[in-house]
């Protein structure tokens, strides 16, 4: 579908701060930000990779309202097939920090952008990462920086937690929230300008 120039409104379903910031590195900015108010609540037995498409999709709809494109995502860490959740209390950080000690996990960053007349494109990146084996020391140190808060699995790569990965392979953007790639391709093919 050719996108008319006068169609390339669009509209970024999250109220994140990181996407935002992610998205100027196309140089791109939104022409408005509508934060969609989904159930975010896995299916019974939802795999990650599924969970993660349907969030980004599900934000997208609800966001569209025809007035332009909208850019919606999702970002789900996982480790085997289980779904890690935004630690929300200090709790939930240690849990989701032990988990991963030492061990790989994935994070899926979803991405979908909507046409105003509801077509939908969607890409995908999966991103391997793997923490040092992290004493308890560590996690209280991470606990007490506050970078965990209402991140998905506990962690927040753009902060202290950098320096506990040993290894990624994979999109650093996406495990930020906002795969870049992915991002710029669906964007172009609706007809965005892109540097």
């Amino acid at each position: 579908m050719a996108a008319h120039l006068s169609d390339l409104r669009l509209i970024l379903a999250s109220a994140s701060p990181r996407r935002r910031d992610l998205l100027a590195r196309l140089g791109i900015a939104p022409d408005a930000v509508a934060p969609a108010q989904i159930d975010e609540t896995p299916h019974k037995d939802e795999l990650p990779r599924p969970y993660a498409e349907r969030m980004a999709r599900e934000k997208a709809q609800a966001a569209h309202d025809g007035s332009g494109f909208v850019l919606a995502g999702d970002t789900v860490v996982s480790c085997g097939r289980r779904i890690l959740p935004k630690a929300e209390d200090e709790a939930t950080a240690r849990k989701c920090l032990a988990l991963i000690s030492g061990r790989r996990h994935r994070v899926l960053s979803s991405v979908a952008l909507m046409a105003p007349d509801g077509t939908l494109r969607e890409r995908l990146s999966e991103t391997q990462l793997k923490f040092k084996r992290l004493s308890e020391e560590e996690i209280e140190a991470y606990i007490a920086s506050g970078e965990w808060e209402g991140k998905a699995g506990g962690y927040a790569i753009q902060g202290q937690a950098e320096a506990l990965i040993e290894w990624i392979r994979g999109s650093h953007s996406g495990v930020m929230g906002l795969p870049l790639y992915e991002t710029r391709a669906l964007l172009k093919a609706a007809g965005f300008v892109i540097g």
